[in-house]
């Protein structure tokens, strides 16, 4: 069955990693604030499974506070990267609703949100984390790479459906960026709202604000795990 992609405004524009086979599942991935879905699109065929169809959707350009309010893709605006920031909770909602709507549409034409892991590196990764903590569905997992969940201090309690979501969480000790420290309160906080059994937090020694091999083969061991060929 062909949904129509117009529909939804990410898709349109998003870059598709088919499988080679029957896809039975997906993994949507978003991108870092300022870059694209290319380079990930590229990362994530390295560790292509032969069932699974990657989605990698490009942020639209927005003046980003952080950068002196310059134009650039982000998911949502940033004034700071410090656990105390204030933040954009209507832009981060806005967000959330549009890759909801890219979960809605894989289901209608076939894969059902149990089938669909959502994962993101740094933005991408905070916007995965509250997208799918606050999904009406249960989603197969969350990989959330150097990364923080947004709104922790209102994040509303995830619904029951959502409690036992696997959560693979990976982070650079070196990260200058989003420091590594704040990962672990991260992963402290994500215990107070899903099975703390369900909640992997990997750290990577003299990894900087990037991913590496070693994390590659960690979340394509959890998507392995969590959507198997069927």
């Amino acid at each position: 069955m062909c949904g129509n992609n117009m529909s939804v405004p990410l898709l349109a524009e998003a870059v598709t990693v088919s499988g080679v086979e029957k896809e039975t599942a997906a993994v949507i991935f978003l991108h870092g604030l300022g870059d694209s879905g290319h380079g990930w699109a590229d990362t994530l065929s390295g560790i292509q499974l032969p069932h699974v169809k990657f989605i990698c959707p490009h942020a639209p350009s927005i003046p980003v506070t952080l950068n002196m309010k310059s134009m650039m893709p982000a998911w949502f605006d940033l004034v700071g990267l410090s656990p105390d920031s204030p933040e954009d909770e209507s832009g981060i909602k806005k967000a959330a609703e549009s890759i909801k709507a890219i979960i809605e549409h894989e289901a209608k034409n076939g894969i059902p949100p149990n089938r669909i892991i959502l994962g993101g590196f740094s933005q991408g990764g905070a916007l995965s984390l509250y997208t799918a903590l606050t999904c009406q569905h249960q989603l197969a997992g969350v990989v959330a790479l150097s990364c923080w969940l947004p709104l922790h201090k209102s994040f509303p309690l995830a619904s029951s459906g959502n409690k036992n979501l696997p959560i693979l969480q990976c982070h650079g000790e070196m990260d200058v960026m989003i420091p590594v420290q704040f990962g672990a309160m991260t992963s402290e906080k994500l215990k107070c709202l899903v099975n703390p059994h369900n909640i992997t937090f990997k750290t990577y020694p003299g990894l900087p604000h990037s991913s590496c091999p070693q994390e590659m083969a960690a979340v394509k061991e959890f998507i392995e795990k969590h959507l198997p060929r069927i």
